[in-house]
């Protein structure tokens, strides 16, 4: 049950451009790649002022390898008897309909449940969406990064099973509440962007073979100058393990996410990205093992742990703190 953080007596005025409905969503997937599919969705529907309505959970069966098992818990065997995404599309959309999406890092959440619909030769009912990131930036919160533990965190809101996407979305809720109070309070503008639908779907190209960052495939891409990462090296990335703040993390070849907002996304997480492969590189992140490129034959050659973009993608949402001391 949300716990109503508000003291004062009578409420303040609420601003009347503020969105009538609310529809906070997780979603848990194969990856992080355009061809990518959902494997659970969860939705808490909540009214103008943050109050949860109802909430509602489904598996999904993605017709494929579900992915980093390790990090969502959902295997082939779990999700063989669950519906297909057209079968819970029409559920999914009611839950949807004219509301504003909420979800940590939104763009994501967004991009997956459009691509969705348009395989299913459908539209999401959505035409606004709002990051509790960048919300959490207007409002000016002291946190020491944008992950969702640390929002709450903040407002004293218990994780009790994370990459659950019901209970991620319950815990997204319950922070969502308070930063949107504290919004209207202090007059803050939301963040509101436009949700543009696909309108068809082409499975092509498949994970790696767009070009990143605007720059064609292979052709010489400007360095851009980052923070020494203040966390010493635990050494190579194990697999089945999480990710170790201060590892040195090499990527090689196209990516479907930018590379400039992948990159940006490990040094925040407390990733050491490094320009070149050396012996002390803990991990080479590529779409195409087989490229036959320096970064991968200098991989082979010095045993580095070589995975694709997908399975990166989730390592990062819970990277191990850095050894103190």
């Amino acid at each position: 049950m949300l716990e109503d953080r508000t003291t004062a007596a009578t409420p303040a005025p609420w601003p009347a451009a503020y969105p009538q409905g609310y529809a906070v969503v997780d979603v848990e997937t194969t990856g992080l790649a355009r061809d990518d599919r959902i494997i659970s969705a969860a939705v808490y529907r909540l009214d103008a002022r943050g109050e949860v309505e109802d909430h509602w959970y489904t598996m999904v069966n993605p017709e494929r390898d579900p992915g980093p098992v390790w990090i969502h818990g959902l295997t082939s065997d779990v999700l063989e008897g669950a519906p297909l995404f057209e079968d819970i599309a029409a559920e999914f959309a009611s839950r949807l309909a004219d509301r504003v999406l909420v979800a940590h890092n939104a763009v994501f959440d967004w991009s997956m449940i459009a691509r969705e619909y348009a395989r299913a030769k459908s539209q999401a009912p959505v035409r606004q969406r709002l990051c509790t990131i960048a919300l959490a930036k207007e409002l000016g919160l002291p946190l020491p990064n944008h992950k969702l533990e640390s929002l709450a965190a903040h407002f004293g809101v218990v994780q009790q099973r994370a990459h659950h996407a019901l209970d991620d979305a319950r815990v997204l809720a319950e922070a969502f509440r308070p930063s949107l109070h504290a919004a209207a309070r202090d007059g803050v503008r939301l963040p509101l962007l436009e949700c543009l639908p696909l309108t068809e779907w082409n499975a092509t190209p498949r994970i790696g073979r767009q070009p990143s960052g605007g720059y064609p495939s292979g052709s010489w891409r400007p360095s851009r100058k980052r923070p020494v990462c203040p966390y010493p090296n635990p050494g190579r990335y194990e697999g089945g393990k999480p990710l170790k703040q201060g590892m040195r993390v090499a990527f090689s070849g196209d990516t479907s996410v930018d590379r400039e907002l992948l990159e940006d996304r490990a040094v925040e997480a407390g990733l050491h990205v490094a320009t070149s492969l050396s012996r002390l590189t803990s991990l080479l992140v590529t779409n195409d093992p087989d490229s036959g490129t320096s970064k991968t034959a200098k991989a082979r050659q010095y045993g580095t742990p070589v995975i694709d973009e997908a399975a990166f993608g989730q390592l990062l949402r819970d990277v191990e703190p850095a050894s103190q001391g």
